[in-house]
């Protein structure tokens, strides 16, 4: 015996076989005559009854037309709040090179079982640049990338830019966009978050002039540390504004006002006499009367600056932020005498080895001599 197939009913063919039912059973025929009539069960009467009593043939097909675009929504709101989720997962980190972007693909892949197409296009990747495989470095790239890490652990400040600067210093023909690619790709970076000081006070036009020469103008500044077993460094910082040289950095205990005048007479006798100029704060070591009778018996004129205006003594604090970052962050001293030795070393190399943009890439030492050479002949 052959079984029937199961029928499907549209929503406007229901509406029609209710509405024929309805009539035979207000004529008074029984219920189950007319389910055998319009050739359905009873439970399906029952359930039409309950989903579709009342309605016309139109509404009945707007109401499974709302059903359906209810479930597309459904399925949209899912898709979007899936994309969402991924979205955060790869905003954790800046998705600028293909190479990271291909990462992302692959971990948004096995993380939510999406399809490459799907995470290509949240990630905003191209699918054929996601199936190119990365063409494997060059041998120069290799000898860069060693190069370049090396100078990472000597110089953990300095950057890429001066990586390439050093590079072109030493005679290697690279290009600099070569330099930054590889950079990123090995991970090198310069953690640095420097927090902005709020200003305090009104600065004036006062000691704003710029020296022309060497040795026309000295700033000066104290800058402080500590040794491991927690006991203060004091250091004077002290550089000729003309060509950034480094001239002293004297560290002790406790500078005083006699001191600064004994390491002002040292300097004076190593370039050769006084410079026409010092610029220092309202420091209580500066404004001493042995400072002032140095000055006054070398006719060396005072810049003092106003108070709570350190701006107004700028190349002596770009010099105390270089020597923080570059040096004092990155060490420890156990002694007086080490950090003494250590701070030597790094005044020396800084000024022969860190060339400056404002020198045009010159060191200070280079930049001294190249004065020199050119302006000495015309001022003999």
């Amino acid at each position: 015996m052959s079984s029937k197939k199961r029928r499907r009913h549209t929503p406007d063919q229901i509406i029609r076989k209710l509405a024929e039912g309805n009539k035979l059973l207000a004529g008074g025929t029984e219920l189950d005559a007319v389910c055998r009539h319009l050739e359905i069960a009873e439970s399906t009467w029952h359930r039409w009854v309950a989903q579709y009593g009342g309605l016309k043939a139109n509404d009945a097909k707007r109401l499974k037309e709302l059903e359906s675009e209810n479930g597309r929504l459904k399925k949209l709101v899912a898709n979007q709040a899936l994309d969402i989720d991924m979205l955060r997962e790869v905003s954790k980190g800046k998705l600028l090179t293909p190479n990271r972007k291909r990462s992302a693909v692959e971990m948004l892949r096995e993380r939510f079982g999406v399809s490459e197409r799907r995470a290509c296009a949240v990630v905003g990747q191209h699918r054929s640049t996601q199936r190119l495989a990365p063409p494997a470095p060059t041998d120069d790239d290799v000898e860069l990338a060693t190069w370049l890490r090396a100078f990472s652990t000597d110089r953990p400040r300095w950057g890429w830019r001066r990586a390439y600067k050093q590079l072109r210093r030493e005679g290697h023909k690279v290009n600099s966009k070569r330099v930054q690619r590889i950079w990123r790709a090995e991970g090198l970076k310069v953690p640095y978050k420097k927090s902005k000081k709020r200003l305090t006070g009104v600065g004036t036009a006062v000691g704003r002039m710029c020296p022309i020469v060497p040795d026309a103008l000295w700033a000066m500044d104290f800058q402080f540390d500590v040794t491991t077993d927690g006991r203060m460094l004091k250091l004077l910082n002290v550089i000729d504004e003309f060509t950034r040289e480094a001239l002293a950095i004297d560290v002790d205990r406790s500078i005083n006002a006699d001191q600064v005048v004994t390491i002002l007479d040292r300097i004076a006798v190593e370039r050769g006499g006084p410079p026409g100029f010092v610029r220092f704060d309202n420091g209580p070591e500066f404004i001493a009367h042995a400072v002032a009778d140095w000055c006054r018996f070398n006719s060396v004129a005072t810049c003092f600056i106003d108070p709570g205006s350190p701006w107004q003594n700028a190349w002596i604090e770009s010099f105390n932020g270089r020597l923080r970052d570059e040096f004092l962050n990155g060490w420890q001293f156990d002694s007086l005498l080490e950090a003494q030795v250590l701070l030597e070393d790094w005044r020396i190399d800084y000024n022969t080895n860190r060339p400056h943009t404002a020198l045009g890439l010159l060191t200070p030492i280079e930049y001294a001599n190249q004065w020199a050479t050119t302006n000495q002949p015309q001022l003999a």
